[in-house]
């Protein structure tokens, strides 16, 4: 027969599963709600600070440790359609100015900026790097 301690501590793991089950579908409802690019850039200015469209331009464009560029795959005015150049895979445009769908979903901007980042930096993104990015991306037309 079970003691009280066995029960009372055989439902700890439980009730702590419970409480980080929730946690985590609160922050994945919150992720996957709909944004603007301006929103995202506002979030990303809150924790880092103001964003540099000129900078975002220049890490764009330039090659970086493992020799990428974004512009090796979307092109130094990400307005077109691209083919990645190592998959084929078409691209759609970067800009959100001609692809309103770009940076209109919090959780798949999380997700390509960390894969893209590790890309082209060797690591993720700073949180002042996506914004300046993100800063410059908005006045590409």
């Amino acid at each position: 027969m079970r003691t009280y301690w066995a029960l009372k501590k055989a439902k700890y793991p439980s009730m702590i599963q419970k409480t980080l089950l929730f946690l985590l579908m609160v922050n994945v409802a919150n992720m996957a709600i709909a944004t603007t690019p301006q929103e995202l850039l506002k979030g990303y200015e809150a924790q880092s600070g103001i964003s540099s469209p000129t900078r975002g331009e220049k890490l764009f464009i330039t090659k970086h440790g493992k020799e990428w560029s974004c512009a090796s795959c979307h092109e130094n005015q990400p307005i077109r359609d691209t083919k990645h150049p190592v998959t084929g895979k078409v691209i759609k445009p970067l800009s959100p100015n001609t692809n309103p769908a770009r940076f209109s979903d919090q959780a798949k901007v999380e997700k390509w900026f960390k894969r893209n980042c590790n890309d082209v930096l060797g690591r993720e993104c700073f949180v002042q790097e996506k914004a300046d990015v993100l800063s410059w991306l908005i006045t590409v037309k």
